[in-house]
């Protein structure tokens, strides 16, 4: 008979920040969890489900260069981009009636799950964007949105991210828990982002936010074992202290490799002319090289750069399980204090309107900036609500609030963890689950499907 299971993916989470969450630290087993490179939301979230690494189900980061359109895309949505057999695909052979539930974890649309929930914002034609979300099946949507409001999407990211996104999440979770009654239900709670970038993992904001997930998670945790669930609680990785932004476009610009095209006096980057260029992703990014003879130039050129630690050649990213075509001909792996903007423009004035905005479909690269309101403006909240006053009566708005200036991030990830105190952590309701030792990330699936009883123990 399958045995109900719940996993709450709460991204960040690490020993360290473990001992200030009583709730979770109650469930008996806990084992550290190996990370994978690189350490984001995205490509983890992958192997957990695939049990593979990037090298075979190919999500590399949390975007890449789509070489056939010619473009940069992050954050896309559908599941096809996975690939693979993930996990439902597995446990469907033992149980064709397995029902699985996914509430905000990546890659959700189009995925054959039962029901899933997952943030998307209404395009209106006049340029408006609302917060909603995107459900399967239809009625999903307006009995979780009549209970629970519309999805706070303003607040699961962005200058106002809060614990009002994750408690939404949870709550749609209980809900789904007591009326859907899924074999397997996976919850993604994204809280302990938002403060951990923005003052640091060491930081007095990073304990608070830990304490106040804590407390947030507990009733889920609670509705999930008084049914006689077996709860699992990972982690995807341990964000840490960092002090050092890494201009790496900029670095390959001086040197004549990345292009621009410009309008309206704004710089945009042109990848299918730049001979080469980064994808910036936290920690890690992906260089594109046009020309095989230019790869070696372009490795020692950024070797040379303060900051990276290392650039993983093909040899390196087949090591590393990244070798795939996704990820470009070289991999920069930032030091452990520093990180890598997206920038390319070398003057803020050719700064892309979309730069001091949130915008996460459009830079081309990661932007941890936009946790913030810009703090060189004095006048950014007032003319962040004049914004929103313009919204609600229907008049075109640009939302320009976030900062240039990357030096005021102060914590991130996606290299490789330098001890298991910075690493991500498996816990359990049940004690007999693992056998002593690290578990490596690929292994995530099959333990899921054991605490199913889907498969021998």
């Amino acid at each position: 008979m399958t045995q109900q299971v719940l996993v709450i993916d709460v991204v960040g989470r690490t020993p360290r920040l473990l001992r200030k969450m009583p709730r979770l630290r109650s469930l008996p087993l806990s084992r550290t969890l190996g990370a994978v490179l690189p350490a984001v939301t995205c490509s983890a979230q992958a192997t957990f489900l695939t049990g593979k690494l990037p090298s075979d189900h190919g999500i590399v980061g949390n975007g890449w260069y789509f070489r056939d359109l010619g473009d940069v895309f992050l954050w896309r949505q559908h599941n096809q981009l996975v690939q693979g057999e993930k996990i439902w695909d597995v446990a469907r052979r033992s149980n064709p009636q397995y029902k699985v539930a996914n509430v905000c974890w990546w890659y959700a649309m189009g995925a054959e799950t039962d029901l899933l929930v997952t943030p998307r914002p209404i395009y209106y034609a006049d340029g408006r964007k609302a917060p909603d979300c995107y459900t399967r099946p239809v009625e999903l949507h307006d009995r979780l949105t009549k209970d629970l409001g519309a999805f706070p999407l303003f607040n699961y990211w962005g200058p106002t991210a809060s614990i009002k996104s994750s408690k939404w999440i949870v709550a749609a979770s209980r809900k789904i828990l007591a009326e859907d009654d899924p074999d397997l239900l996976l919850t993604y709670v994204p809280h302990l982002d938002y403060d951990l970038q923005r003052y640091g993992a060491s930081s007095v904001e990073a304990t608070r936010a830990a304490i106040e997930l804590d407390a947030v998670l507990a009733p889920l945790l609670d509705d999930a074992e008084a049914r006689g669930a077996t709860v699992i609680v990972l982690s995807e990785y341990g964000i840490t202290d960092v002090d050092r932004p890494v201009d790496i476009n900029r670095v390959l610009r001086s040197e004549g490799l990345v292009e621009v095209h410009t309008q309206d006096g704004m710089e945009y980057l042109d990848p299918w002319t730049s001979r080469a260029f980064a994808v910036a992703d936290h920690q890690i990014a992906r260089v594109y090289v046009k020309d095989p003879v230019d790869i070696d130039a372009v490795s020692k050129l950024l070797q040379r750069v303060a900051g990276v630690a290392e650039v993983l050649d093909a040899d390196g990213k087949k090591e590393q399980g990244l070798d795939h075509e996704r990820a470009g001909e070289l991999v920069a792996v930032a030091e452990a204090d520093s990180w890598f903007t997206y920038y390319y423009w070398l003057d803020d004035e050719r700064a892309p309107d979309f730069a001091r905005a949130v915008e996460i479909h459009r830079k081309p690269g990661y932007d941890p900036a936009e946790l913030f309101f810009d703090p060189s403006d004095r006048f950014v909240k007032p003319r962040a609500a004049s914004y929103l006053l313009r919204k609600k009566v229907g008049l075109r708005y640009a939302m320009q609030v976030v900062p240039l200036d990357p030096s005021i991030v102060r914590g991130s990830h996606g290299r490789l963890p330098a001890s298991d105190e910075d690493g991500p952590v498996f816990l359990s309701s049940d004690p007999t689950l693992v056998p002593e030792g690290q578990i490596a990330p690929t292994a995530v699936r099959d333990l899921v499907l054991k605490a199913s009883k889907l498969i021998p123990e």
